[in-house]
């Protein structure tokens, strides 16, 4: 887990070297995965490194959770409450497209949800631009594989340093760099609505997800399900599709 955890780190400072920048920075949910890549980004640049926590009508144990993150890493810190700018801005849309008789109440909870994790980008961007820093992504190998994350929210980001770590892993790392126990044993949630959390949104466990990554028998139907998320989800990770003009312009 030493050898891990150094060359992890010694990966984030190759980066900031290649970039051209001055350091480090994410948002801070109070989650695992953003726990363990604040106490990361910590090691890998000491004096140029900022954990965000960006409330946005969060439940209060996560962002106590995200404090416990910042002290225990001993991280710079800022907060930015997003709760505001996402009323305003998500209120303007809906009544504009419910004057227009077309607003899809079926889907009002997921574009709510994605708004939040677009408005966070935005922040963590903008941050990024004012300390000259790159935005550190948390996601881990399952939700990768299964593109558990927001397009251009919580997946636009400029470097994944756990994204070849199963949700197991994390938490051994978790453990090796020190973060809080209550954190590490928390039940996953992306802080989208209340009582959200990431399996259940799912349909399966992480476990189950890192079974299968591992080459490890499960459940068929948790292996159609797996297989069918991470079909529909591929735009997520390759990025936007390009016309080929054809010939020679």
């Amino acid at each position: 887990m030493k050898e891990l955890v150094e060359n992890m780190v010694q990966w984030l400072q190759q980066q900031v070297k290649e970039a051209g920048v001055k350091g480090l920075l994410v948002g801070v949910s109070g989650g695992l995965d953003s726990a363990v890549v604040a106490h990361l980004i910590k090691r890998a640049a000491p004096d140029h490194s900022l954990g965000v926590i960006m409330p946005c009508k969060s439940n209060p144990t996560d962002i106590k959770h995200a404090n416990d993150v910042v002290a225990s890493s001993n991280i710079n810190d800022i907060t930015v409450d997003l709760t505001a700018t996402h009323d305003t801005l998500f209120t303007t849309i809906s009544q504009q497209v419910t004057e227009k008789q077309e607003w899809q109440e079926a889907n009002e909870r997921l574009a709510d949800a994605n708004l939040r994790a677009r408005l966070r980008m935005s922040t963590l961007y903008t941050l990024a631009t004012n300390y000259n820093y790159l935005v550190v992504g948390t996601d881990n190998a399952a939700e990768w594989y299964t593109g558990y994350f927001t397009k251009y929210g919580d997946g636009g980001v400029d470097i994944l340093p756990m994204v070849e770590l199963t949700k197991q892993k994390v938490r051994e790392v978790a453990e090796f760099v020190g973060v809080p126990d209550h954190i590490i044993h928390k039940k996953p949630s992306a802080d989208l609505w209340e009582g959200q959390t990431d399996e259940a949104e799912m349909g399966t466990s992480y476990d189950v997800i890192d079974a299968y990554l591992q080459g490890r028998k499960i459940p068929e139907k948790d292996k159609a399900l797996i297989e069918k998320l991470h079909k529909r989800t591929e735009h997520k990770r390759n990025g936007a599709k390009h016309f080929h003009i054809g010939y020679p312009l």
